[in-house]
């Protein structure tokens, strides 16, 4: 007996042009397949599940309505578009999801046509949308561009700088409110959508039009006031005052789990051809149809791989601790001693460990929304008045706020401590979120002093140095990964500014770490010794200041010198090469080796494999090693092997 097809709608579906076939009627249907499909997809590879869930009637009908891939349909960030994935055209590689040579957990635009813009980070989707609609008017073309922006991502300064530009221009742009922080009240009901629909028709835009044309004939003052009136009374009625002021004719607020809403306000828009930028607010619920995700929606933001019947995600096999969770209690021991200490976050509390420290210090705590540049100006007024502020941010997400470290923080000297999470290569996550550059960025940076933890005892002694120290800006940064397994202390002592150590004593090759990859060196430092070829290998656990006496000493000591970070070119091993040629270390012949993230993006994939593809791995030292002394090609195969 032949198993019946669960999803027979969407098995029709090989790309938006198959979807418009169907009647309207069959969307409700559709959308409970595509939202099955969706759990079952994310059940067996893990990702970003209840952003995705939340968007499912919402991507049904705008690839129902608008003319894609023709017309421009962008989603911020991008984790929430699986379903728009599996509609076109990707559905028969879902299960590569965020692997290696698979799909990207975000829009990317050398993976389809249906993607035209890539988002790995927030906020960008209006600039981008806007940019777009000003490209397509000035050649003269007449599709549509559809911007779906998250409430989450209004928090951050560029959607508004974005909206602000696009206020003011004649440009048609199509802004969708995505918003997933309010439930769906009786406010989003059959009133909302009646009044939603009405003001986004043409004729209320033409009477609406009419009625702005006579009230120009009025004096000036009665024109502004009749405007006005007419603004605030639609803002009264439907929540939009904020964004008819910044220049949006603005729709909503309308359930976006309900077709028969969705449905005739997007044909609306879409043939609306006005000119100008319009707004539909749309309220959605994260992880809607799908039990555990709605009862539980920022566990079910990000999940492992999980049953589909109960909802339980698998558990990894208990390990060491993870370097966010070992910072987390360190600080928050940090805060137990000093009253000083503050945390900030932007928008992250559970990713950078902040959650914690929250409920123990709900005062001393703040989550600043999606605005890093925000939180690092606001980390520097703590500073100047007195306070030490520890802003905890992802690598990536840190390159957002560029000047305010330097115009804010570094030129004034203030102590800031920037707790930089996710350093060096994610993995599923990709290039977008790859801490690759955090190190070339701030070691360039006068009176910037820049850590990196090469095991997690030691992270817990950089927390307690970065509380200790008030001279002015401090760095210390960690990867996303379990600690090495090494015996954690009871309290951190601070480090001394500048001083690494040396973990074994060797002749001819030195191996010289910073960070997260101590481990793979101590491997390498065993393989070469194992070969005959004696190995020193010391931990810098500074960028900046060096410690050059260590520095010094390896090279002046050693045949070949190897340094290892994960970071791209422009970092730590820049900052060495940068003191050996000043002081003619390279003149006496040393063979220096730096090991740094290809200077490439990095597609997503294990960690353990991304490194062992760019050759920063022990093997990778190993060869290297091999290599800069000469040694035939044979012995750096069998190495590599």
């Amino acid at each position: 007996m032949t198993k019946e097809r669960t999803t027979p709608l969407l098995d029709r579906i090989r790309d938006p042009a198959d979807l418009r076939q169907f009647d309207e009627e069959r969307l409700a249907q559709l959308a409970d397949e595509l939202r099955n499909e969706t759990v079952r997809v994310v059940s067996i590879t893990g990702g970003h599940l209840g952003a995705s869930l939340g968007v499912v009637e919402l991507t049904l009908a705008l690839h129902y309505v608008f003319d894609t891939p023709q017309d421009r349909l962008i989603w911020d960030v991008g984790h929430q578009a699986y379903p728009h994935k599996i509609l076109t055209g990707r559905r028969d590689r879902m299960l590569t999801l965020r692997q290696g040579g698979g799909l990207s957990g975000f829009t990317k635009r050398s993976e389809s046509v249906f993607d035209p813009f890539g988002a790995g980070h927030t906020s960008t989707s209006i600039s981008a949308g806007l940019g777009m609609a000003v490209a397509r008017d000035l050649q003269g073309k007449d599709n549509h561009v559809i911007a779906v922006i998250g409430d989450g991502a209004m928090s951050a300064g560029m959607a508004y700088e974005a909206m602000n530009n696009a206020g003011s221009m004649d440009s048609r742009l199509i802004v969708i409110l995505n918003d997933n922080d309010m439930s769906i009240s009786p406010a989003v009901g059959a009133m909302s959508a009646y009044l939603s629909r009405l003001i986004s028709s043409r004729s209320f835009r033409s009477i609406r039009h009419f009625a702005a044309e006579v009230a120009r004939k009025f004096p000036r003052g009665l024109e502004e006031a009749a405007r006005k009136a007419e603004e605030y009374a639609r803002g009264l009625m439907t929540g939009g005052t904020l964004f008819e002021e910044l220049g949006f004719y603005y729709v909503g607020p309308i359930d976006g789990h309900n077709l028969d809403h969705l449905l005739p306000v997007l044909k609306n828009l879409r043939d609306d051809r006005e000119p100008g930028p319009v707004l539909l607010h749309v309220v959605t619920r994260k992880g809607h149809g799908y039990a555990p995700a709605e009862k539980s929606a920022d566990k079910y933001h990000g999940v492992s791989r999980f049953d589909v019947v109960t909802g339980e995600q698998v558990k990894p096999k208990e390990g060491p601790p993870t370097y966010t969770s070992v910072f987390s209690k360190a600080l928050i021991k940090e805060a137990e001693k000093d009253d000083r200490v503050i945390a900030i976050t932007a928008a992250m509390p559970a990713g950078t460990g902040l959650d914690n420290f929250e409920k123990r210090f709900p005062d001393r705590f703040f989550d600043v929304g999606i605005a890093e540049q925000h939180a690092v100006t606001f980390a520097a007024g703590l500073a100047a008045e007195g306070l030490k502020p520890f802003t905890a941010v992802y690598s990536t997400f840190l390159q957002r706020a560029y000047d305010q470290i330097i115009h804010d923080v570094a030129i004034q000297k203030l102590p800031v401590r920037f707790a930089i999470d996710r350093a060096g290569l994610v993995g599923a996550d990709g290039a977008t979120h790859a801490g690759a550059f955090d190190l070339s960025f701030l070691c360039c940076l006068p009176g910037m002093v820049i850590m990196a933890a090469g095991d997690e005892a030691d992270l817990v002694h950089m927390v307690a140095t970065a509380a200790a120290y008030e001279d002015g800006p401090l760095a210390f940064r960690y990867p996303r990964a379990e600690g090495m397994g090494v015996p954690l202390p009871a309290e951190g002592v601070p480090l001394e500014i500048g001083r690494g150590r040396v973990l074994r004593e060797g002749t001819r090759v030195a191996i010289l770490n910073l960070g997260g990859h101590l481990g793979e060196a101590l491997k390498a430092a065993d393989e070469l010794s194992a070969r005959g070829l004696s190995a020193t290998l010391a931990d810098a656990r500074f960028a900046k200041p060096l410690d050059l006496d260590l520095v010094r000493r390896l090279a002046a000591e050693h045949e070949v010198m190897i340094t290892v970070e994960e970071g791209a070119v422009g970092g730590f091993a820049a900052q060495v090469m940068h003191h050996l040629a000043v002081e003619g270390m390279f003149d006496t012949g040393l063979r220096f080796r730096p090991l740094v993230i290809a200077d490439r993006f990095i597609d997503q994939d294990k960690p353990e494999k991304q490194y062992e593809v760019i050759g920063l791995d022990a093997r990778g030292i190993v060869v290297t090693a091999l290599s800069a002394l000469g040694l035939d090609q044979e012995a750096a195969t069998a190495a590599s092997a």
